[in-house]
């Protein structure tokens, strides 16, 4: 039998997935449970996100039974904590460190928006088996690199990235890393992330309005069941080991 691959063993069908607001979905996933927010202090957006009322951890300490934050930003960890947080400043790479800590393990995991920074996300994801509870879920938030921001800011030979991205997923690859690491993907979600588009000159009011007509498309085409064209995806995970 031959190893190579063919065009068939490459093309993957991807699972349903309902096109979703994203706060209001984790909001809801951790409601009445004990939940872990991994990478909770959302460094460079976290003054803003708590002044417009968006800082997804506020809104999951409104909602699950108990909240724990962790991430590597010592600094956002003490400010959290000051106000009243339970949080904890630990690379979750790290099992030991974390380990040392004592965290009661949770029933749910929110990995949001991390994964993409990791220039090594598979020891990441293999890490976060440390801090849930027997039955529990993961839930992993990051950019969809089949959206269509890029293609449209492609035709002006730009990129829309976070300077501190490293690697990007489409369901299929993300899903691949995750397995390897002792998680199965369960249920998948999309969303279109609140972006705000200003630009001065030429090239910014192009790029503003290549935006908006990005963000419509995307939730027409949504609505209309092609929701791995938004620029946001959701993937819950359950252990496997």
């Amino acid at each position: 039998m031959s190893d190579e691959f063919t065009q068939e063993s490459m093309t993957h069908t991807l699972p349903k997935a309902a096109m979703v607001n994203r706060m209001d979905y984790l909001v809801g996933r951790a409601r009445g449970r004990r939940v872990i927010h991994v990478g909770f202090v959302d460094t460079g957006c976290a003054e803003a996100n708590m002044g417009s009322d968006t800082w997804l951890h506020g809104h999951l300490d409104r909602s699950a039974t108990s909240l724990v934050g962790i991430d590597v930003n010592e600094t956002g960890v003490k400010e959290a904590v000051d106000r009243g947080f339970e949080a904890y400043a630990v690379d979750c790479r790290d099992a030991d460190a974390v380990g040392e800590l004592g965290i009661e393990p949770a029933q749910l995991v929110i990995a949001g928006e991390v994964i993409e920074h990791l220039d090594d996300p598979g020891s990441f994801l293999a890490g976060l088996h440390n801090l849930l509870a027997p039955g529990g879920e993961m839930i992993i938030t990051t950019p969809n690199i089949t959206g269509l921001f890029n293609t449209f800011a492609a035709l002006a030979n730009k990129e829309i990235n976070h300077p501190d991205h490293v690697v990007m997923f489409t369901w299929r690859t993300l899903t691949a890393m995750a397995e390897r690491h002792g998680w199965e993907p369960v249920e998948t979600a999309t969303y279109v992330p609140p972006v705000k588009f200003a630009g001065e000159g030429i090239i910014g009011r192009v790029l503003g309005l290549a935006g908006r007509l990005a963000v419509a498309i995307e939730r027409l085409l949504g609505r209309l069941g092609r929701p791995y064209l938004c620029d946001g995806m959701i993937v819950v995970f359950r252990s496997t080991r």
